[in-house]
């Protein structure tokens, strides 16, 4: 069964946006409110990479690649992560997916599809 459901993602052209959802499917509120979440990307032939994070407190992270561009946010009453994404790049193409921090391996969802072409 599908633990996170992302979606929000498409094809953009260079210094578009896009605003990216996940829904913690399968996480209850006490758990999923004090758990710090996280957005990562993966692009094709690449690593998987943490990119944004934000705790409980709702304090936030992000790779140097996205600081400046991308924010994070949480909305506990809905279980669910957002990724705001502005200015993107071709290098920020790649599938999103939202975990918790650290990543639980057996939880990945099947992401969502970032292209930035144009």
């Amino acid at each position: 069964q599908v633990h996170f459901l992302e979606s929000g993602g498409g094809l953009v052209q260079p210094g578009e946006s896009l605003r990216l959802s996940c829904r913690a499917a399968r996480m209850i509120t006490s758990t999923f409110n004090p758990a710090s979440m996280g957005w990562y990307r993966q692009a094709p032939e690449k690593q998987r990479e943490l990119v944004a994070t934000i705790t409980g407190g709702r304090t936030t992270n992000y790779a140097d690649s996205v600081k400046g561009r991308f924010t994070i946010s949480r909305d506990n009453a809905r279980k669910s992560v957002y990724l705001q994404m502005n200015s993107l790049k071709s290098e920020d193409t790649a599938v999103y997916y939202c975990n918790t921090v650290p990543a639980s391996d057996e939880k990945w969802g099947q992401g969502t599809q970032v292209t930035v072409s144009g």
